[in-house]
């Protein structure tokens, strides 16, 4: 399986960007976003029950940030609004199989950086 991550980049802080990721295939029980920001240890930014679409965010990136998924066309998106300079980070997505309890496949991250 793998792992596509797309629609990073430049933005000031307050405007939005959406993250998407494209999966080769769709046995997956779940997907996720997570984020590396410089220097820091990477961190868990919420997830997506594959078949159920129930989403989880955590607190700090809830309201601001919305996860959503295709299953027809096997892609994951993060919709970011409100950025802010740090959120500035390498996101990844992942994506734990059906077989599994963990992430065991992971996308390659892509840039956000929010200037301020």
């Amino acid at each position: 399986v793998q792992l596509q991550a797309s629609g990073g980049g430049l933005v000031q802080a307050g405007g939005s960007l959406r993250l998407s990721c494209a999966a080769s295939e769709g046995t997956f029980s779940s997907m996720g976003w997570f984020r590396q920001a410089p220097g820091k240890e990477r961190e868990f930014v919420g997830r997506i029950g594959w078949r159920s679409g129930a989403t989880y965010v955590v607190n700090s990136m809830n309201g601001r940030f919305t996860i959503s998924r295709d299953t027809a066309k096997n892609t994951l998106t993060l919709q970011m609004n409100n950025l802010k300079p740090e959120d500035t980070a390498v996101y990844y997505c992942a994506a734990v199989p059906v077989w599994s309890t963990t992430y065991d496949y992971w996308g390659q991250g892509t840039l956000v950086t929010v200037s301020s």
